[in-house]
């Protein structure tokens, strides 16, 4: 056994550091943290100063055995997380839950994962910081605290199987005050005019200073025009700069990777952790700015080696970000003269923003020459601005161009020709536009990221997760939206004649935009109306600087949860007790064939609208759910009534009724008990007999195309067609099939061998149902094959092995398909 025991947090990272170390140390991982606060009760004794009661994860027992076993050999234990406060808390708990003593345990930490930064770590450890761990520690029960007091109270006023969150409710509140920005948003149309000049050989574009806001205006403007004369009254010239943006904190990764790259930010962080523990790049979650002496000096050598001494312009970079954390290195490559790395696609793509954004981080501004001429209209007093950019000097923009960057505004915006004042100009067209305004822009996950950020709210390591949660719960769902047609009138002038034209554009689509459900914005209101403090932004932002200062050793952090919980644990006490239900129920009228009120409302399955009221016992309302493209606060009263059209017989097809209708999982038609369902451009409202006997024979074409192969001795064993290609079920379990197999090839013995093999059982089913999580014992799976090599003639022996094979819940479902047989 080494003498000296390294304990990270992930197999990637211990198996590089092992690389560097060499014999004598022994690397292993702990999979992220080992325990966490007990998942039965509360979890926290608040009458003993918030003293958290941590039980180790199931999945990390046997982890946490072996590491106690090598750690009991081994000399030396050094704890190796990540540099930030959840690093500390895991090298914390490791230290608690492996009972190992301060003599024989060295803290390190290293932003980096290269050989000099480990040894140079090795060389200077220290003690696990207390204060790290408590503010941690204080976030996790805080946490823990609101979900589990705000939770019970939304299923009691709103519905059950809810959740809250300390900064999930507060980003939700930012999603859903958005929205309605944009629901309440009132466009307007003005009348933009652009002109057309003639200056010798070439065309001069300019745009006049000033907007109209109607149509009459506007042509009255170019009646003007007719007659006049063109005149260049001023031209100026003068240079401008154009400076590179500091190196990536956490966030602007994050939103440039989505601008870029198209990546969630779910997905930025994986691959960048991925990065990070392969050696190429700095620590990826940080709020700094700042580059390493090290680093600058790889980014000069780089600068001037591959573009001249002209291009580099060292700079140090001051963090903006309120409460920025501890004193992190931006992120960066770990060896900036590798413009280039191996890995795959995301790999590569992530790594080349990452390195580009170093390096012209340090890099000379961009020179420019920017022209600006003003056109007087001889018989109007408006004039035309004409504007172009010439680019003198590349400077950073020389490694921003390159590669697949699409930075619009980095280009030059156009040059204009050689023109002098008093200079009289030709016209060659004139146009006046009808144009309208845009409602606020809805959050991208990115733009999201950006606002938190903005207002303080959440760190570095809570920006994913916290936007991944509030998907998760049904709160947000991002999305594409498609927009609608809309006119849009143009005014040309050409020639001395003025014609109009009415020409058609697409507006109002959304791509990857963030939109609250009705759920969201139902529980948003309610914890809003109950719980202003907890949504107040600048509350939320005041928490995270008190973990801040609880990080540097200033306050203590029981005080500071018992500040906190005493008057929120009064107000969910209040609410509970006092508060009004909460369903955003609207009353949209009243159906004039029947006399009853059209309501909508929250229902026990999402949104729904309701004929009716719902204490008349011998006149029980109606419902019907509303569809996916309709929303509780903006569905009128006539789109409510043709809701209760459905269900709608549409025809008959084979002697059985088609009838349509809209499920809690959307629209579909039922033929026959078989459920079908519609397709996004199918209106349940307006679909025909023929387009419902159309999508019966494809349902029924993709029944018989997803089975590949059947074995009519067993079964329970299948080989099926799925999205991703063939794959095998077992009793329930799907399972993947091996490299380069022809599925059709395989029999009954090796289906069964497939899912007995242990690398199977180990990497879970293929679509992670949960009968698949409780497999058999390996001893007992690779039994299997053999009886059923033994046996397989017999059908009862095989269904014998199958049993033997099957998870556990499984049970009483294959005893039902068997009585039927």
């Amino acid at each position: 056994m080494s003498k000296n025991l390294v304990i990270v947090e992930s197999p990637a990272k211990a198996k590089t550091i092992e690389g560097f170390l060499g014999e004598g140390f022994t690397v292993k991982s702990s999979f992220g943290h080992v325990r966490d606060l007990a998942k039965k009760g509360l979890g926290v004794d608040i009458e003993n100063k918030f003293t958290p009661t941590y039980e180790i994860s199931p999945d990390k027992a046997k982890v946490v055995s072996e590491l106690k076993s090598l750690a009991k050999k081994a000399d030396m234990v050094w704890l190796a997380t990540d540099e930030d406060r959840e690093g500390e808390a895991i090298s914390w708990h490791l230290f608690e839950s492996l009972g190992l003593s301060e003599k024989n345990t060295k803290r390190i930490v290293f932003h980096e994962i290269t050989k000099p930064a480990i040894k140079n770590a090795i060389a200077n450890p220290r003690t696990i910081d207390k204060h790290l761990v408590d503010a941690q520690q204080a976030r996790r029960i805080l946490d823990r605290l609101v979900g589990f007091e705000l939770s019970p109270v939304l299923w009691k006023k709103v519905r059950p199987s809810l959740s809250a969150g300390r900064v999930q409710s507060v980003a939700v509140r930012l999603i859903v005050e958005r929205e309605r920005e944009v629901m309440n948003f009132n466009s307007t149309s003005s009348y933009k005019v652009v002109a057309h000049f003639v200056s010798g050989n070439s065309v001069v574009k300019a745009e006049l200073n000033k907007k109209f806001a109607t149509h009459d205006e506007a042509k009255a403007f170019l009646k003007k025009c007719e007659a006049s004369d063109f005149v260049i009254e001023t031209v100026e010239t003068k240079p401008t700069k154009k400076s590179p943006s500091a190196p990536f904190t956490t966030s602007t990764l994050q939103q440039e990777a989505s601008r870029k790259l198209g990546f969630s930010v779910a997905q930025t962080m994986v691959v960048a952790q991925r990065l990070y523990e392969s050696g190429k790049i700095t620590y990826m979650r940080t709020d700094s700015v700042n580059l390493s002496d090290t680093a600058i000096n790889q980014a000069k050598e780089a600068i001037t080696g591959n573009y001249g001494a002209n291009y580099l312009n060292i700079r140090q970079y001051k963090t903006k970000s309120k409460g920025a954390q501890e004193a992190h290195e931006a992120i960066r490559p770990t060896y900036i003269q590798n413009q280039t790395i191996d890995g795959d696609g995301a790999d590569k793509r992530l790594y080349d923003l990452i390195w580009k954004r170093t390096i012209s981080s340090q890099m000379s501004d961009a020179e420019l020459e920017k022209t600006t001429a003003v056109i007087t209209v001889s018989n109007a007093s408006e004039k035309f601005i004409a504007q172009g950019e010439v680019l003198k000097f590349d400077g950073f923009l020389k490694v921003s161009l390159e590669g697949t960057d699409d930075e619009d505004e980095d280009n030059q915006s156009g040059m204009l020709p050689p023109i002098k004042v008093g200079e009289k100009l030709g016209m060659n067209e004139i146009s006046a536009t009808q144009r309208f305004t845009h409602h606020p822009a809805r959050y991208t996950e990115a733009s999201l990221v950006k606002k938190l950020e903005e207002l303080g709210i959440g760190r570095p390591s809570t920006y994913a997760p916290t936007i991944s949660t509030v998907q998760k719960r049904g709160y947000v769902v991002k999305e594409d939206r498609e927009g609608v047609q809309r006119n849009f009138n143009v005014i040309i002038l050409k020639g001395n004649k003025i014609s109009e034209e009415v020409k058609t554009e697409g507006t109002g689509a959304e791509k990857n935009k963030m939109f609250p459900t009705d759920i969201g914005m139902v529980v948003n209101d309610f914890l809003l109306k109950e719980f202003p403090q907890i949504l107040d932004f600048n509350f939320t932002a005041k928490v995270e600087e008190e973990f801040d200062e609880i990080a540097e050793g200033k306050i203590n952090w029981t005080k500071m949860l018992a500040d906190f919980y005493k008057p929120f644990h009064k107000s969910v006490e209040n609410t509970s007790e006092n508060s009004e239900r909460a369903s955003g129920e609207r009353l949209l009228g009243v159906d004039p064939t029947t006399g009853k009120n059209v309501y909508v409302r929250i229902g026990r399955f999402g949104p729904m609208a309701q004929l009716g009221e719902g204490d008349d016992e011998n006149n029980k309302p109606k419902f019907a759910s509303l569809r996916k493209d309709q929303r509780l606060e903006t569905i009128t009263f006539e789109q409510a009534l043709d809701l209760f059209k459905l269900p709608r017989v549409v025809g008959v097809f084979e002697d059985k009724e088609m009838t349509v209708a809209i499920g809690r999982f959307g629209p579909y038609v039922r033929h026959n008990s078989i459920f079908v369902s519609l397709k996004k451009e199918d209106d349940p409202m307006a679909v025909t007999a023929e387009r419902c006997i159309e999508l019966i024979k494809a349902k029924r074409q993709a029944d018989i195309d997803k089975y590949i192969k059947t074995f009519p001795e067993n079964p329970e064993v299948q080989l099926l067609n799925g999205r991703w290609g063939a794959y095998l079920v077992v009793d329930g379990n799907n399972y993947k099939l091996p490299k380069d197999v022809d599925p059709k090839s395989l029999s009954l013995k090796d289906c069964l061998d497939i899912a007995a093999d242990p690398k199977n059982a180990s990497k879970g089913s293929r679509f992670k149902k949960k009968a698949s999580t409780k497999v058999a014992p390996a001893k007992t799976a690779k039994s299997a094959p053999k009886k059923a090599v033994k046996k397989a003639a017999k059908k009862s022996a095989v269904k014998k092995t199958a049993k033997t094979v099957r998870p556990v819940g499984v049970k009483k479902v294959v005893k039902k398909s068997a009585k039927k047989k």
